[in-house]
């Protein structure tokens, strides 16, 4: 998405057809031309405090455009404006739209790349990296593998290793912010299979550790950056209708207007 002129109906139309969609851009194209712009404010909420404190130009650059491709992502599905959507944050840092639970959203940001994923199914994660970062040798398979997923990289060509290696992080990022643990998740404590089959969590040992209300995939974006979501059915049906004014059950605001009629009349008596 080259900036907030859209288009968006491609946007709807996925999550419309698949229930789910995940949405790249570069940095530079959400880069408002002055981070001072008070008009800002209004478009960021709560999260206005929290720009502000940042120091760091790069680090403001990437708060703010991601802030702003994520809400236009949300609002684009939800149909409605920015400054009525509100982004909040769980315990672990996972982002989520303030009132609007029949949605789920991720965020990824690495260099020039913005992602944002979002699904009426149930969870989403995505995570991106630069194909090519340095991760074999420097002890990072220690912190990042299971034994199972160690002795299948060692299968593996040694000009594709770095590669498969960059791929499992993503996939363990992506899973990890699925579902809601973030980096307190350990990730030796579960792992994936080779690109070649059909991917699902795997137990340290190489069993397997989830079924099929998970589904990952992997692709590389501009063909620069490697990346990964992962996306758990919940199992509770499609959600058709995603616009905010709509949202709402129809009885559970019929039993709650009744029950405040109710109460009223009971005051009354």
């Amino acid at each position: 998405m080259s900036g907030p002129e859209g288009p968006w109906e491609r946007v709807r139309e996925a999550v419309e057809r698949h229930g789910s969609v995940v949405v790249h851009a570069r940095l530079g194209d959400w880069l408002p031309p002055d981070l001072d712009d008070p008009g800002l404010r209004p478009v960021l909420g709560r999260d206005y405090a929290r720009f502000q404190s940042m120091t760091h130009h790069q680090v403001r650059s990437r708060f703010v455009a991601s802030r702003l491709l994520l809400k236009h992502v949300a609002c684009a599905v939800v149909e409605a404006s920015l400054e009525s959507v509100e982004l909040a944050y769980k315990p672990g840092g996972r982002p989520y739209v303030r009132g609007l639970d029949q949605i789920d959203i991720s965020l990824s940001h690495t260099e020039d790349l913005l992602l944002v994923g979002l699904t009426r199914r149930g969870w989403i994660g995505v995570d991106a990296e630069a194909k090519d970062r340095p991760m074999l040798g420097l002890g990072t398979e220690n912190q990042v593998c299971t034994p199972h997923e160690s002795r299948t990289l060692a299968q593996i060509a040694e000009e594709r290793r770095n590669a498969a290696l960059v791929r499992l992080w993503t996939l363990k990022e992506a899973y990890s912010k699925a579902i809601g643990q973030g980096i307190r998740f350990r990730f030796t404590e579960f792992g994936f299979g080779p690109q070649d089959r059909n991917v699902q969590v795997l137990r340290p040992d190489g069993a397997p550790g989830t079924g099929d209300e998970w589904t990952f995939h992997t692709c590389l974006v501009d063909r620069a950056y490697t990346v990964s979501v992962a996306l758990f059915d919940a199992g509770f049906g499609d959600t058709s209708d995603t616009a905010a004014a709509t949202m709402l059950d129809a009885g559970l605001i019929e039993a709650l207007v009744s029950d405040g009629a109710r109460e009223a009349a009971a005051d009354e008596r």
